[in-house]
């Protein structure tokens, strides 16, 4: 009966260790998510462990002449993260006057990220193995940005700090061994964090839909985009097993929120 109580009360008590926030404005798309933050860890904080993460990155491309070496394609990715930067306080006012930074190594990988506090990242391989336009190049950004506008590393972060204490309460209250623990968290991975991180994927691609439009980037570019990925990743994991959507899925979705941000582009033209 006391373990049965103390079971009824973990969520209340994780939840204690949470904060619910608002990252973000909805914009047209209306990403409207409440987000659960861990109390103890700030956004600042986060910043500042992704910022040198970035840098140690660059530091090792660099050391390798890997870094930015294709200097037409860097003066793109800049142009157009510049087009789309100026857009960001629609969702979030204060992103406006991060440290933004775009650097480009030299790599096969198809492959690209924004970092929190707005450190930007693309391989080379992406622009040129896909044959990449400015439209197609402004989706990927815009998702990648979205993702650091919504502090998705920071909820990551979080999620995962409280997964890992529920689990070991839950251990530790019903006596299980290892193999019986392992068993829970893959449950709690499976049930819990890997839909959560579908969401925060289909949140990026529908604000950075929107990011590309207010920047007169085509919003039917995130069609062919993901088309392009499709037929790059034959034999993807079923959607269950991802944290990404599946590519159908995908399209999908961003086809039928294309004419919520249609006008935007129209009038950015």
């Amino acid at each position: 009966m006391r373990i049965r109580r103390l079971l009824c009360c973990l969520p209340l008590l994780l939840l204690a260790s949470c904060e619910s926030v608002q990252t973000t404005q909805g914009g047209a798309v209306g990403v409207n998510r409440s987000q659960y933050m861990f109390s103890g860890l700030s956004s600042a904080e986060v910043d500042q462990m992704a910022a040198e993460s970035y840098q140690q990155m660059l530091d090792e491309a660099r050391s390798e002449n890997l870094l930015n070496t294709d200097t037409a394609m860097l003066r793109r990715l800049r142009r157009i993260a510049d087009e789309l930067v100026k857009e960001v306080d629609h969702f979030r006012p204060d992103a406006s006057q991060w440290d933004w930074e775009v650097n480009l190594i030299k790599s096969d990988a198809l492959n690209a990220s924004c970092m929190p506090g707005g450190k930007i990242l693309f391989f080379t391989g992406i622009v040129d193995k896909l044959k990449l336009t400015d439209d197609e190049i402004a989706q990927i950004m815009g998702h990648e940005i979205a993702h650091a506008l919504r502090e998705h590393g920071r909820e990551a972060i979080s999620r995962a700090y409280t997964t890992q204490m529920g689990t070991q309460v839950v251990g530790a209250l019903l006596g299980l061994g290892d193999g019986a623990r392992q068993a829970a968290d893959m449950a709690v991975q499976y049930g819990l964090t890997l839909p959560n991180s579908r969401s925060n994927e289909t949140e990026a691609d529908l604000i950075g839909l929107e990011l590309a439009a207010r920047a007169g980037y085509n919003p039917e570019a995130a069609v062919t985009l993901w088309q392009k990925m499709a037929s790059a990743s034959q034999g993807e994991p079923p959607a269950f097993l991802s944290t990404h959507p599946t590519s159908s899925g995908r399209i999908d979705n961003l086809r039928a929120n294309i004419p919520k941000v249609r006008p935007l582009y129209e009038a950015a033209r």
